[in-house]
């Protein structure tokens, strides 16, 4: 239930994220989208980390996925640059939050 919790953590703090960059538009319709994703980001943390999660885990894992997600995110709904080299930061990203998930189990 802890992973369901933090995935569910983690998609609501991209929205959120994203629904930011969104409201620099003009529209402030988004700033509640923006109030309520960080709500529920941290409330999803809270819960996971409630169901026994670690929290050096926990929040490994929230920050490298929300960052390569909102990044993919960006790109696709707002054409903002996606490159090669930021392409291997993600990748590196996602082998950091192995290690650290490998180095948990223990």
């Amino acid at each position: 239930m802890a992973l369901i919790y933090l995935a569910a953590a983690i998609l609501a703090e991209v929205s959120a994220a994203l629904a930011l960059k969104a409201a620099t538009g003009g529209k402030r319709i988004w700033y509640t989208v923006v109030a309520g994703g960080y709500l529920l980001a941290f409330a999803g943390l809270t819960l996971a980390l409630g169901e026994g999660l670690g929290i050096g885990v926990a929040y490994g894992i929230w920050a490298a996925t929300g960052v390569a997600l909102t990044a993919i995110g960006s790109r696709v709904l707002f054409k903002e640059p996606l490159t090669l080299v930021m392409g291997a930061g993600i990748v590196l990203i996602a082998g950091g939050v192995l290690l650290i998930e490998l180095g948990g189990a223990h």
